[in-house]
């Protein structure tokens, strides 16, 4: 767990992981619930799960702009698990936003509500922008657009020695052309996807085949999110992998849980495919039980309990 869930100091933390990205969700349902300003953005997500899953020690950043009167209280969920601030830009600029639009499948479409402007300024990944301690870490993720991936950035990382995990947003209006997918799986230590994403990325209906292709493009670490059917996660350097199943609970709101799971993934990939896997389910399974982030954290004991429930359900098997 997380040392603020162990009563350890922040301060006594080294930051090794860092999230990007952040923005105010308004949710409508297939039903019609409706809920307004929910803090988002991938980012602030996957900076959750990662607080959540990291080993004693390992500290978690969070970088993206803000509305100088944004108030405080937004990211107390992210404060709770020990989350680094100090990477969090507040200007003049309004917090980017968009609705999300949700279906009975699940399946969502996002309406940005801020003009393309706004996005550039709050969403910029730029190493200039990090405190000096973000610059110290080694694990840092985000989210792509694969049709527009902008792998600069990524690039600018891995010649610092970093690990760079990416993750896709949306699907591509079109598969991806061997180049463009070897672009993105070369630009990064680990791509994760949902299962219709990748689909689509790599032009096929057959999983087997897209991991093939992903594979054959040069991936290293690759994560399918699959729903109420769990998680493969493939390492095709050693040859593993690993399916594990999605912790048994109520899905309120799916937001997020994508992002809770790469975060919980990148925080324990250190241990092994498996146990990266297992830390990744579980921290997905408590972002579906409500909508926004989890506040307070989840005791100890039961995420104990959550993690022995996926250890002993996960299928092991070679390439």
């Amino acid at each position: 767990m997380a040392d603020a869930m162990n009563g350890v100091p922040t301060n006594m933390m080294i930051l090794d992981y860092i999230a990007f990205g952040i923005l105010l969700d308004d949710i409508v349902t297939w039903r019609g619930d409706v809920r307004m300003g929910v803090l988002g953005g991938g980012g602030a997500q996957t900076a959750w799960g990662m607080a959540l899953a990291a080993r004693d020690g390992k500290g978690v950043g969070l970088v993206g702009g803000v509305h100088e009167a944004e108030d405080n209280a937004l990211f107390a969920p992210l404060r709770a698990v020990g989350v680094d601030l100090s990477g969090v830009r507040r200007s003049a600029t309004p917090t980017a936003r968009a609705w999300q639009l949700f279906e009975a499948d699940e399946s969502r479409t996002q309406v940005w509500r801020v003009p393309p402007p706004v996005l550039g300024e709050q969403l910029r990944r730029r190493w200039k922008d990090l405190p000096q301690d973000y610059r110290d870490a080694r694990h840092f993720h985000w989210g792509i657009h694969p049709e527009q991936p902008d792998l600069d950035f990524a690039q600018d990382l891995l010649s610092r020695d970093k690990r760079v995990s990416l993750e896709a947003f949306r699907a591509p209006a079109a598969p991806l052309s061997p180049q463009a997918l070897a672009a993105i799986m070369g630009s990064c230590f680990v791509f994760s996807a949902g299962l219709r994403e990748a689909l689509v990325m790599a032009g096929t209906d057959d999983t087997e085949g897209a991991i093939a292709r992903f594979g054959a493009a040069g991936c290293r670490i690759l994560t399918l999110r699959m729903g109420d059917e769990g998680s493969l996660a493939v390492d095709f350097w050693q040859r593993e992998r690993v399916r594990t199943p999605a912790y048994p609970t109520r899905v309120v709101d799916s937001t997020g849980a994508g992002n809770a799971y790469c975060g919980a993934f990148l925080a324990r990939l250190g241990d092994g495919l498996a146990a990266a896997a297992c830390h990744a389910s579980v921290a997905a399974s408590y972002m579906v039980e409500q909508v926004g982030i989890p506040a307070p954290p989840p005791p100890h004991e039961d995420y104990a309990r959550r993690l022995e429930w996926v250890r002993d359900a996960l299928e092991l098997s070679r390439l």
